[in-house]
């Protein structure tokens, strides 16, 4: 008998009862989410099944990005992971008012924003927090409007191109040219390791190496603890030392982590935030720069829209996407200049109709192969820049790993002298996909194996940072996986010279305008996008939906 167990029991709560059951059962709730619920209600030894089912789905919402679950709404907009289409609206939903009723009588349940009682779960209107998110989204709104109306809070936000890093890299050599007695004490931080070099390049291609700066993870920066997410060495008690904090890539940033950021920042520090509200937002609860952007441009928030990188095609079907015209993003593709080309068709079905993706998948692999065999390890590099294939799933017939297997049958077709059954090949694309900070790799950064630079046997790994090429012996390297295709999600903040989009069908959970936005943005100078017209307008017209209040609690707005 086969080992491998049916999906579905594995996301079934053991010993769940009644409700829990019910909606553990369908998919609606996995098996953490009623085990916390479980422990919460049989701490206060709750009767109530509803109450039961409202902390369960309180835990749930975290998980997949919202900071609240909105009871009044919920029967409407929670889904399942599955492939069969559910009902939900057959479930044994609780009558709305009696849930809340039965909420307000809880004693796992503080109500209303001003009651004092510390307890697991915050009842505001209709909307249940657990307490942790509710106290982070309150301290953040409250952080970030005390220093809007000290002036001290400025956002830049734009699309890729727009000249975002630009702008900071000239704030940063203003505050350091004008600095009078000593020069300010600059933070420079992203989410990520790949997002803080890049952004160090940056500002030192515009101030110099000479003004010391060092870029680094906002994990670092606060002093990161390992096997903590949520306790950093520096908060209200231990303030940040700097005068200004820049934080690049903000969408990437969750509720809780812009919590401890602002938590340290010092009362009289400047803090600029820089991203793009149109991409991929945290994996963690929140849409934290999408709230803060809002309407308030004007209010030390500046938004960019003036592309100067790719061309007008791309421009107007991004902005169609990141508008979410459906009708206007179709029709962008469909008469869009020589910069985007589309191929209607499901990328599953149709390989016939790709021989442009499999050209230039060809090219691009050949040029990196040839430098790599010469020992050149720039123009390896920059042949693995021109293109890149990006897919929305890791697996199945839409995913990387089956898209990659197809690149490398190509290859192998045109290149015999490719050995690709060996680890350490000369010409394999490498991603990081953890970050090293001995070696100043990160996650997210690609290099190439290349033979040896003085004609030795030995192949190193070529990475580029700063304009200064790297090599490492292949065995120095930790986590890393052959790149022969990526996912969207772990493309951004990159961009190719020609970007191949493969969408999957329409009925895929992840395919949001965000994805899409995200994924045609890759694109410098041509995008290839596979794709049916129902999948497009699917992703056009399906906005990452995550409950939030702190839009409201920054521009205004009942909290209810």
């Amino acid at each position: 008998m086969s080992a491998v167990a049916d999906p579905f029991e594995a996301r079934r709560a053991v010993g769940a009862a009644g409700l829990l059951r019910e909606f553990n059962d369908i998919g609606v709730l996995a098996a953490a989410d009623v085990h916390v619920a479980t422990r919460l209600v049989g701490l206060v030894s709750e009767q109530s099944e509803a109450v039961a089912l409202a902390v369960a789905l309180a835990v749930r919402g975290p998980r997949l990005g919202h900071v609240f679950v909105d009871l009044a709404t919920v029967r409407d907009t929670a889904s399942v992971e599955s492939d069969e289409p559910v009902d939900l609206s057959a479930l044994p939903w609780p009558a709305v008012e009696e849930w809340l009723a039965a909420l307000a009588g809880s004693e796992l349940v503080a109500v209303g924003e001003e009651d004092a009682g510390s307890r697991p779960l915050r009842l505001l209107g209709t909307r249940l927090y657990l307490d942790r998110y509710w106290r982070e989204e309150r301290a953040v709104a409250a952080d970030l409007n005390e220093m809007r109306a000290g002036g001290r809070l400025q956002v830049i936000a734009g699309g890729p191109g727009t000249g975002k890093t630009t702008r900071v890299a000239r704030i940063v050599a203003e505050l350091v040219e004008q600095a009078v007695d000593r020069p300010p004490l600059i933070a420079l931080a992203a989410p990520t390791g790949k997002a803080a070099a890049r952004l160090q390049e940056a500002v030192y291609e515009e101030v110099g190496a000479g003004a010391g700066l060092q870029a680094s993870t906002l994990h670092r920066l606060l002093g990161w603890r390992p096997g903590s997410h949520s306790r950093f060495a520096h908060d209200r008690a231990n303030r940040l030392p700097h005068d200004v904090v820049i934080v690049d890539e903000t969408s990437m940033v969750s509720l809780s982590l812009m919590a401890r950021l602002v938590d340290a920042v010092r009362p009289e520090a400047r803090l600029i935030l820089v991203g793009d509200p149109g991409q991929l937002t945290s994996i963690e609860a929140g849409v934290v720069l999408g709230d803060i952007v809002g309407p308030g441009v004007g209010e030390g928030i500046v938004v960019l829209d003036r592309v100067h990188r790719y061309g007008g095609g791309i421009a107007s079907l991004a902005d169609a996407i990141r508008a979410g015209d459906s009708d206007r993003a179709v029709l962008a593709l469909r008469e869009a200049p020589g910069e985007v080309t589309w191929f209607p068709v499901d990328a599953h079905d149709s390989e016939a109709d790709l021989a442009l993706v499999r050209e230039r998948a060809v090219a691009a692999g050949s040029a990196v192969f040839a430098a790599a065999r010469a020992g050149a390890g720039e123009d390896a590099l920059a042949a693995l820049g021109r293109f890149r294939l990006l897919c929305a799933h890791r697996r199945g017939p839409y995913g990387v790993s089956d898209w990659a297997s197809r690149m490398v049958a190509w290859l192998a077709a045109e290149l015999p002298d490719l050995d690709a059954d060996q680890r350490d090949y000369v010409g394999r694309p490498l991603l990081v996909t953890e970050n090293d900070y001995e070696l100043g790799l990160y996650n997210g950064d690609t290099g190439v194996i290349v033979a040896g630079a003085d004609g030795g046997s030995r192949p190193s790994a070529a990475f580029e940072r700063g304009g200064e090429l790297l090599r490492f012996s292949p065995l120095r390297l930790g986590a890393v996986e052959t790149v022969y295709a990526m996912t969207i999600h772990k493309s951004q903040g990159s961009q190719f010279d020609t970007a191949a989009v493969l969408l999957p069908d329409p009925s895929s959970r992840i395919l949001t305008r965000e994805l899409l936005y995200t994924a045609v943005t890759r694109a410098r100078r041509d995008l290839i996008l596979v794709g049916t017209e129902e999948a497009v307008r699917a992703a056009v017209e399906r906005p990452v939906a995550r409950a939030s209040g702190l839009r409201e609690r920054l521009w205004g707005g009942s909290i209810r």
